[in-house]
């Protein structure tokens, strides 16, 4: 049974530059690759949180280091595997055929993601903890990968963001200096409402929110006479520190406003139509009563 072993095991698989590539190598390489990976993991993690806390980096800036570390481990460590066995480099050199054709028929999006986060990782116009919105996805940013970005929303929710897609789309990232934004809400009043006591009272509505930063940049634009209503845009400055910070400030604001307008007896507009008839003669309108049953 040993002699079958050592047979299976020193079985000739290829012979590249004069050296013999027998199945005992290759499974041997293959325990030294794995092996080295999973020691190389706790090698790079121990090392990045020393960094972080010795040279106080950021948390996007100690997830970089980190990938960067570990990408550079797993090409030393396959490196490392192949020469421990003496399996020549030549001996893989048939892969980039097979590889270059899968590149060329399915794996375009793969390498384009793979690419994009590295450039997000150099140019950093996203950082970990921020607010992002990416089409209809609003959410903060948990995780720069390699292939994908993890955001998660205000509901919870983890979504995977392909790292092209930061590239290739208009990307608004609402904390990418600091987490102040000027936002706004809009109110409609009927016409025939004294506008300066709206200006006003909108006005004393963000003046009252705690929440509410730079009062005295707030401002009131009187955008239109709408169809249905005079139409005023409330424009003030928040923080944001969560995803749902912003509409919970603004559903304040909201609120406020009711109740100010109701004070004041100010009359908040909705839809509404005026019907004219027009005929060439009067119309005769005749009331009959109904005889009891």
């Amino acid at each position: 049974m040993w002699q079958e072993i050592e047979k299976v095991w020193g079985y000739h698989l290829w012979v590249i530059d004069g050296q013999v590539v027998t199945l005992g190598k290759v499974i041997f390489s293959i325990v030294i690759f794995v092996v080295g990976i999973i020691v190389a993991g706790f090698a790079v993690r121990i090392l990045t949180r020393r960094l972080a806390r010795v040279a106080k980096l950021k948390e996007s800036t100690t997830s970089i280091v980190e990938k960067v570390l570990r990408y550079s481990m797993i090409v030393m460590v396959a490196l490392f595997a192949m020469r421990i066995v003496n399996i020549p480099l030549g001996a893989f050199a048939f892969l980039g055929g097979a590889i270059a054709i899968g590149v060329g028929f399915g794996a375009q999006n793969l390498i384009n993601n793979f690419i994009s986060g590295f450039i997000l990782m150099t140019e950093r116009p996203i950082h970990i903890g921020d607010l992002v919105e990416v089409g209809d996805v609003v959410g903060r940013v948990e995780e720069i990968g390699g292939r994908c970005t993890k955001v998660r929303t205000g509901e919870n929710i983890h979504i995977l963001v392909p790292n092209s897609s930061f590239l290739e789309k208009n990307i608004v990232n609402w904390t990418l200096a600091d987490h102040e934004i000027r936002t706004k809400v809009t109110a409609g009043v009927i016409y025939g409402s004294p506008t300066r006591q709206v200006e006003e009272l909108l006005l004393r509505a963000i003046n009252e929110n705690p929440q509410v930063t730079h009062k005295d940049d707030g401002f009131v634009i009187f955008r239109d006479f709408g169809d249905n209503a005079l139409i005023f845009d409330l424009y003030f400055w928040i923080t944001v520190t969560t995803v749902l910070a912003r509409r919970r400030i603004e559903s304040e604001i909201r609120f406020r406003i009711d109740a100010l307008f109701r004070e004041a007896g100010i009359v908040i507009a909705f839809p509404q139509r005026d019907v004219h008839l027009d005929t060439s003669s009067p119309l005769l309108v005749q009331l009959e009563k109904q005889p009891d049953a």
